[in-house]
């Protein structure tokens, strides 16, 4: 083989963007060859492409032999449906954000892919966690996984800028409900932040959190969280977000013995420094006489750290080359339980106002969710196959 024929389910904002990259030819070796959608106007931008097949059931288009991959955007709940669907079908599949709403639904599709790699053990199952391809991130990865800082003692982020208007919210009837989508600003706005946390940090061992669901919107689910992380060697985060407030703040500040790092994205550009500790700050509490001293400091910058890297693109490419060459994954979906469960946590503790700890029994929140969709006055009935438009434009997540 030597293109991956590739399938996309759902063509809505985010599928139509994924399929513009391919057909411009943004991903080398890889070729759409079909596309799914419940609403066949979404045909219509493929008009001038008469080769590509279109398929209203994502049943028919895994089974119908012209793919090798499908890429799905589908709305959230169906990540896991139809994720297990293809892989259970020996198809590779790239999921996107998150990879299901639930922590249970999160390790049924996981373990599909376990099972169906055991027949193929060259399937592949990527997530769409293109973040993960942002040189930022990746110069603060490299560092804290050579010890750099020493060990982490707190994090935080403050990442207020997702604000969303009432029509935002209006825009499609599935929106911010606990049917159509399973939860609000960290089920929408937030799994790439909150991925990135957990692949920073790591996951924490308790979750405690405040917000509102509907506080600033009229809707049934949260637009606002202010969790607090507690981590198994004593160390803390606090993760703040919400859709409501301007102008917002995206602050990301991780601190260890060694010193700390801030990550600051603003509306002139981002800027990365590591303030570092000339000695070991513990050390320094433990041995210094000085009543009030503070170890000295430099502040180190990145000037060649720059740009947002390849972002969807990059993460299909890696995904086309895992393929066709064995390459490592950037973001293997497997790890996206990771954020799964951590939002799943803070949803839990921000509604019932309980600390929650990690790791979290599956059926706690998956069936509290049900109840919160069968009381819901907002329930509709949503398509596996309709097209995932919650972020609106592509490049608007």
């Amino acid at each position: 083989m030597d293109k991956v024929r590739l399938g996309i389910i759902g063509v809505g904002g985010m599928g139509s963007g994924h399929a513009r990259q391919i057909l411009d030819g943004k991903v080398p070796r890889m070729e759409l060859v079909a596309v799914c959608d419940v609403d066949p106007s979404k045909f219509k931008q493929f008009e001038q492409y008469p080769k590509i097949k279109k398929y209203t059931k994502s049943e028919e288009l895994i089974r119908s032999g012209k793919v090798d991959a499908v890429l799905i955007a589908t709305p959230h709940y169906f990540h896991t449906t139809i994720g297990i669907d293809a892989l259970s079908n020996n198809i590779h599949t790239l999921v996107e954000k998150p990879i299901s709403v639930t922590k249970a639904d999160a390790l049924k599709l996981i373990a599909a892919y376990n099972k169906a790699k055991k027949k193929n053990p060259d399937l592949k199952f990527s997530a769409m966690f293109n973040q993960r391809t942002d040189p930022y991130y990746i110069k603060m990865h490299d560092l804290i996984q050579k010890g750099e800082l020493g060990t982490i003692r707190r994090s935080n982020w403050i990442i207020t800028n997702w604000f969303r208007t009432e029509a935002y919210y209006r825009s499609g009837g599935w929106r911010a409900t606990w049917a159509g989508e399973g939860g609000g600003v960290l089920v929408n706005q937030c799994p790439h932040n909150i991925d990135l946390y957990q692949w920073l940090c790591g996951v924490p061992c308790a979750v405690t959190a405040i917000g509102g669901l509907g506080k600033y919107h009229d809707i049934e689910v949260e637009d606002e969280c202010c969790a607090l992380f507690e981590y198994e060697n004593g160390a803390t985060g606090a993760f703040i977000t919400t859709t409501g407030e301007a102008p917002g703040t995206n602050r990301l500040e991780i601190c260890g013995d060694m010193g700390k790092l801030v990550l600051d994205i603003g509306v002139n550009g981002r800027k990365l420094e590591f303030i570092r500790n000339e000695v070991n700050a513990q050390d320094f509490i433990k041995k210094n006489d000085s009543r009030f001293g503070a170890p000295q400091t430099w502040t180190v910058t990145f000037p060649s750290v720059q740009g947002n890297g390849e972002q969807h693109i990059g993460i299909k490419k890696n995904f086309t080359n895992a393929i066709l060459d064995g390459v490592e994954l950037i973001a293997p979906a497997e790890e996206g339980i990771k954020a799964v469960e951590m939002a799943n946590a803070m949803q839990y503790s921000l509604m019932t106002h309980q600390r929650v700890e990690l790791p979290m029994d599956p059926k706690v929140f998956a069936n509290y969710l049900k109840k919160l969709i069968a009381n819901s006055k907002f329930v509709k009935k949503t398509d596996k196959n309709a097209s995932d438009d919650l972020n609106g434009s592509f490049n608007n997540k």
